[in-house]
């Protein structure tokens, strides 16, 4: 990135806090440096120095000053860090002085890692690893994230990209040396077996769940008729009063969501208006109608009603409320029985919902792709596709060429400036 300004933030936590990290990344980046400590200090080892205001020779802080030169820096560019104390006054000082040097600026969202990405430290699909890493909440996020910001998924489309640039070599020397109108036998059946086992791969990276599932946390609703013990049942599985517990009919009317984490897993339960049809309050019958939506929605329906009345669903927990009450509602005996106010069968219920979700998650220890991935990932098994059956070479290496786009734009080696405003929006102003 010639002629780029020098950037600053600070990287770490909000102060106040022991340490605060503040990084510069540019061609400014040492000069402002030398300029805030007086004097030159080596690269790539931990110097400890006073940093001054140049334009009084204030004291600003004592700092452990780290320089990275370029290319070999987190940024690909000349890169500082510097360690100070971590006082809102001291970050305060320290980033005053910094805006007032000659091509120096605050840098915006993300800037750093688009730099990265731009000098080529990181891919597209390592941002997104990255991204997800700096959000995760929950073990699985986090080994899938490691995963993506580790190359594995790139390293995969890699050779992808490999073997399509070996078919395509296949069709231009066809295109370019064959006298035949039509192709010959022999390197169309190479590249129509070559295409069909590419798209297999793709197909069956698709086929895993959506990275946004394991993002956003799976859906547990809970359903079943006025009074049957949702709110009670909800407030147990999160350990916490959530919704309000009434043995009046009808307490809950809206949606109530919960995050929690169970095995290393996001989940949002989900309390709903109790189901019936012959309410006639209106704002009752409005509660029904986001339940049924919530159904439409839901990854798992808990349901407490009577079983024949169940919503259609693939996943739906039969579980019976209120054990605890001897004249409770009957059901068959793959029904869970438990007891929101004194725990019994919540461990066996918790422990159905973790078995469940690991079959609605992408594999442990594994990357999932995300939206932009998956449609990048269709074009280009659409593609593969086209190529089964066609007879002309200039239609293979059309499709061919097709295909390697969407996978150079998963990479990130052809991209436009909004995708990449769309991708590196999402990161905070220190990355």
């Amino acid at each position: 990135m010639k002629n780029a300004a020098t950037i600053f933030a600070l990287s770490s936590g909000a102060p106040p806090s022991a340490i605060a990290i503040v990084r510069i990344s540019g061609p400014a980046a040492f000069g402002a440096v030398k300029q805030l400590t007086g004097r030159k200090l080596p690269m790539r080892k931990p110097s400890l120095a006073k940093l001054y205001d140049p334009m009084d020779s204030t004291v600003l802080d004592q700092a452990l000053v780290l320089l990275f030169p370029a290319p070999n820096s987190a940024t690909g560019e000349d890169l500082a860090e510097l360690h100070l104390h971590g006082g809102r006054a001291v970050v305060r000082a320290v980033e005053g002085v910094l805006g007032r040097i000659e091509g120096m600026r605050p840098a915006l969202a993300g800037e750093f890692t688009r730099r990265a990405f731009l000098n080529g430290r990181i891919d597209l699909n390592e941002a997104d690893g990255l991204s997800d890493l700096l959000s995760a909440e929950t073990e699985w996020q986090r080994r899938s994230a490691v995963e993506m910001l580790g190359g594995a998924f790139s390293r995969a489309v890699e050779g992808w990209r490999t073997e399509l640039l070996r078919i395509s070599a296949l069709t231009e020397a066809e295109l370019d040396l064959s006298d035949e109108d039509d192709v010959s036998d022999q390197n169309s059946h190479v590249i129509t077996d070559a295409c069909i086992r590419l798209r297999r791969e793709i197909d069956k990276l698709l086929a895993r769940p959506a990275a946004e599932k394991l993002r956003d946390g799976l859906r547990i609703v809970l359903g079943g008729p006025p009074n049957s013990g949702k709110s009670t049942l909800l407030n147990a599985l999160v350990e916490r009063d959530a919704a309000i517990v009434s043995d009046i009919a009808g307490t809950t009317r809206d949606v109530i969501e919960v995050p929690m984490a169970i095995d290393g897993m996001a989940f949002i339960f989900t309390d709903t208006a109790g189901v019936r049809i012959d309410s006639d309050d209106a704002i009752e019958n409005i509660g029904i109608e986001k339940a049924h939506h919530a159904f439409s929605l839901a990854d798992m329906i808990l349901w407490l009603g009577p079983e024949e009345q169940a919503p259609a669903h693939p996943n739906v927990i039969q579980v019976e409320t209120k054990s605890d009450i001897a004249a409770r509602q009957q059901k068959s005996a793959k029904s869970f029985w438990v007891s929101g106010k004194t725990g019994a069968g919540l461990s066996l219920l918790l422990a159905d919902i973790s078995r469940r979700a690991k079959t609605l998650l992408p594999p442990e220890d594994s990357y999932a792709v995300n939206m932009r991935q998956r449609a990048l990932l269709a074009d280009a098994a659409a593609a593969l596709t086209e190529v089964e059956g066609i007879d002309d070479w200039l239609i293979i290496a059309e499709q061919l060429r097709l295909a390697r786009l969407a996978l150079d734009a998963l990479t990130g080696r052809s991209h436009t400036e909004d995708l990449l405003d769309v991708v590196f929006g999402t990161f905070c102003v220190g990355k």
